[in-house]
């Protein structure tokens, strides 16, 4: 698709990054506004950001080749780690019913430091004293997130342990995702590898709704216009975009762009839900996300002294 290239040679990838960002902060809030039940919520993101994705995917030729190679191990690849997004989905979706906007964010967003244990137990990357301290932070600042809230009675949202813990398991979850699919990523496109990983991710969601009897149908079109929208914004305009900055800027300014996410949404939860972080979710989030920088950072820096 000429007209495609010749639209991606004229954005700037910071302002792209720019966007995507933007996208992703409003993710929280669409799925805040929705009333449907989270499996089914989650479900219909993944569902309609495929069928957004589809026809661009299909109408490469290069695309359509990386398709026709998919072989038996890489669909068994791409199952799982498209059950590993759909727990993160689901997971994270749910903790927004019972916590607040801020610490979910915030706490999902941790990621780095699963992806970092993961990689130390699973591919023999070192973990360096660097990395160490900056996960020590991290989980420093989700205790006082969760816990310490709780105590001294500054923690948001009706059930903020159970939201909080759901949040860290969506965290944990797209560490797998991250993890399991990069092989297969390294191989696929970008568009082919989205489309077939959100498939199977959709297939699964939909599996779980079917599984807890939530209903599929019957929505007033408020709620498919909010489906809709978490798929074109967070899904299209947001995870899709990141995937394409990596091929145009470093991955540290990608991972450090996406620290802006808990930012963003938790300022337009103030905006638009009136739902203002306490001064412990606040220090809280920010002694996390400074573990995660530095968990990420020092990763990127590969070995060092310990």
């Amino acid at each position: 698709m000429s007209h495609l290239a010749a639209v991606e040679r004229r954005v700037p990838p910071l302002a792209a990054l720019v966007v995507a960002v933007l996208a992703v902060s409003t993710s929280a809030i669409l799925v805040e506004w929705s009333r449907a039940p989270s499996l089914v919520k989650a479900f219909y993101r993944v569902l309609f950001t495929v069928l957004l994705l589809l026809p661009a995917a299909l109408a490469r030729p290069a695309d359509r080749a990386a398709f026709r190679r998919l072989r038996p191990r890489d669909v068994a690849v791409a199952a799982a780690s498209g059950v590993a997004l759909a727990v993160h989905f689901g997971a994270w979706f749910e903790s927004l019913r019972w916590t607040t906007v801020a610490a979910s964010v915030t706490l999902v967003q941790a990621q780095p430091l699963f992806v970092a244990a993961g990689a130390w137990a699973l591919l023999d990357e070192r973990l360096t004293g660097r990395m160490l301290a900056g996960i020590g932070v991290a989980l420093a600042g989700a205790t006082v997130m969760s816990g310490g809230g709780v105590l001294v009675g500054g923690a948001g949202g009706a059930r903020p342990l159970y939201g909080n813990a759901l949040a860290l398991l969506g965290a944990v979850a797209m560490a797998a995702y991250l993890l399991v699919g990069r092989s297969l990523r390294q191989r696929l496109p970008l568009l082919p590898y989205v489309v077939v990983v959100y498939a199977v991710c959709a297939g699964a969601l939909l599996a779980a709704a079917r599984a807890r009897a939530a209903p599929l149908v019957g929505y007033p079109p408020r709620e498919w216009l909010l489906f809709a929208a978490m798929a074109a914004g967070p899904g299209l305009a947001g995870h899709t975009v990141l995937n394409w900055a990596l091929a145009h800027v470093e991955s540290s300014v990608v991972s450090v762009s996406l620290l802006g996410e808990p930012v963003g949404s938790t300022l337009l939860a103030a905006l638009l839900l009136a739902e203002y972080p306490t001064p412990v979710t606040l220090v809280g989030g920010a002694v996390v996300l400074a573990g995660v920088y530095a968990t990420a950072a020092a990763r990127r820096a590969g070995a060092g002294p310990t």
